[in-house]
């Protein structure tokens, strides 16, 4: 049975009677006027709920289950996926994965942070929390759009870096750090997607690009509510607190300036319905896209160099 966390059982019963309604209308149009208005209700039902969602209920949304993660995006937006593994040094760490393929026409190369569903699943990909190997395997990929003139597509959904002592042993900052560096002198596009979490230093490593986007229900912080909770309290039961006070969600990222576009997602999240979730984010990317191929390789590193300057900008 798939999760339904307590705030969102009204948005996902009406969402799961308009998908069974959908499918009766395909074969009998008698249905179509009740499909109609099922959906308007659902998307307004929709609208009055998740407004009234506290930060930490949105960073919930943003972990849950049975949200779309990178591989199903790659399955909905490129053509001719070619999944690239290993860092060349170490190991292939399957917690990041990235490939190129075609997007909307265009050669790209796409990274991004990959959950499992299943505890097997979960295990292998190291539950989206990469080691440095799978850090190399993005700057590896990066260097080979750059080479090969192809815009980079990434997408971020991790809780953060791997924090073990092997990582540290093998030089988990180091690579943080060069995948950052990496990023920053790319003359080609780059595109950012927060689909998920965007926990810490762990996504920043994919997230230095030209234009960052989030969808509407994911987070994007230094920390997670837990850790902030128990480093400034000592107490994780104050999460919800922390969340508040953090300022992650997506109204509060793009009225800061940390990202340049909200991605609005479906009626009860990006969850119940990934096609339509994957639209609509493959509407935003190529929107921007569009914009950033006007440039050339010295534009476009001005232009994200300009991007995170105004970062955390005062104004007197």
């Amino acid at each position: 049975m798939p999760i339904v966390l307590p705030f969102e059982r009204p948005v996902v019963e009406l969402v799961t009677r308009v998908r069974e309604l959908r499918e009766l209308a395909r074969s009998d149009a008698r249905f179509g006027a009740e499909l109609e208005r099922l959906e308007e209700k659902a998307a307004k039902l929709a609208r009055e709920v998740f407004a009234g969602l506290t930060p930490m209920q949105k960073v919930q949304l943003s972990r849950h289950p049975s949200r779309p993660y990178t591989l199903d995006y790659i399955g909905r937006l490129i053509e001719g996926f070619v999944e690239l593994h290993g860092d060349r040094r170490y190991a292939d760490d399957a917690s990041i994965v990235g490939g190129i393929g075609r997007f909307a026409g265009r050669r790209v190369v796409v990274v991004g942070h990959q959950k499992g569903r299943s505890t097997k699943e979960n295990v292998q990909r190291n539950f989206g929390m990469p080691n440095p190997e799978g850090y190399r395997k993005a700057i590896r990929l990066y260097e080979l759009a750059d080479r090969f003139r192809m815009p980079v597509l990434t997408l971020i959904d991790t809780p953060g870096a791997y924090p073990g002592i092997e990582a540290e042993e093998r030089g988990q900052s180091e690579a943080i750090g060069k995948a950052i560096e990496t990023m920053t002198a790319l003359a080609v596009p780059v595109i950012v997607s927060v689909i998920g979490e965007g926990g810490s230093g762990g996504a920043l490593a994919l997230g230095v690009g030209n234009r960052v986007l989030v969808m509407e229900h994911a987070y994007y912080s230094v920390i997670s509510p837990e850790g902030c909770a128990a480093i400034l309290w000592k107490d994780g039961t104050r999460a919800p607190q922390a969340a508040e006070r953090l300022r992650i969600t997506a109204p509060h990222l793009l009225e800061l300036g940390v990202v340049d576009g909200v991605v609005e997602e479906p009626p009860g999240g990006a969850h119940q319905d990934p096609d339509a979730a994957a639209r609509r984010l493959s509407a935003a990317i190529l929107e921007n896209l569009r914009a950033l191929e006007r440039l050339d390789g010295a534009g476009l590193r001005d232009d994200r160099y300009a991007r995170f300057r105004r970062l955390g900008a005062f104004v007197a």
